[in-house]
């Protein structure tokens, strides 16, 4: 039995989660989500609480049991608090520009990329170079900045490009001439 899976899951004040098998429906002040989950794995809604269980005996139920926890979990977090993400942009004459629900962005191409942000996602650009991301869906949220790195993702000779703020790039030296 998983470990996750037995952790119970706090329901914090003003989240309504409802359960129609195989939907999972958790709503709250930062919006609503849906979930589909397997059947082979039970929930229990108590009046604070979440419990997630697998029926004894089934691989299949036992195999997705921290699986469904951790996505009720991330659910219940993302319509109470919300999730967020934070790309940095380097390299001169990089930047980007919030136009209404569309990131501009200007990665040394010939042409400006526009990038259409998911609905359910805002963005926030500060200095040009710093682009923070938010939403309730964590799972659409990561998709999203995924993306966006990927549009130019960072080569580790100069340093440019795009990527997450905690994330190191690893610098290597570039070739040198032999006498």
């Amino acid at each position: 039995m998983s470990r996750i899976g037995k952790k119970v899951i706090p329901i914090p004040q003003g989240v309504k989660v409802a359960v129609e098998t195989p939907v999972v429906k958790v709503s709250g002040p930062k919006g609503n989500l849906i979930q589909t989950i397997n059947r082979n794995v039970g929930l229990t809604v108590e009046k604070d609480k979440i419990v997630v269980h697998a029926p004894e005996g089934g691989k299949e139920g036992e195999a997705l049991h921290g699986l469904t926890r951790t996505l009720i979990a991330n659910m219940v977090t993302g319509v109470s608090r919300g999730f967020e993400r934070v790309l940095e942009i380097n390299g001169v004459g990089y930047r980007a520009e919030l136009q209404g629900n569309v990131l501009s962005f200007s990665l040394g191409f010939s042409h400006p990329v526009r990038f259409p942000l998911p609905e359910g996602i805002k963005a926030e650009v500060e200095r040009q170079v710093r682009i923070t991301l938010k939403g309730s869906d964590r799972n659409l949220l990561g998709m999203t900045a995924a993306k966006i790195r990927n549009l130019r993702p960072p080569e580790p000779y100069g340093g440019k490009g795009i990527k997450y703020a905690e994330e190191v790039i690893h610098r290597k030296a570039g070739k040198t001439a032999v006498g």
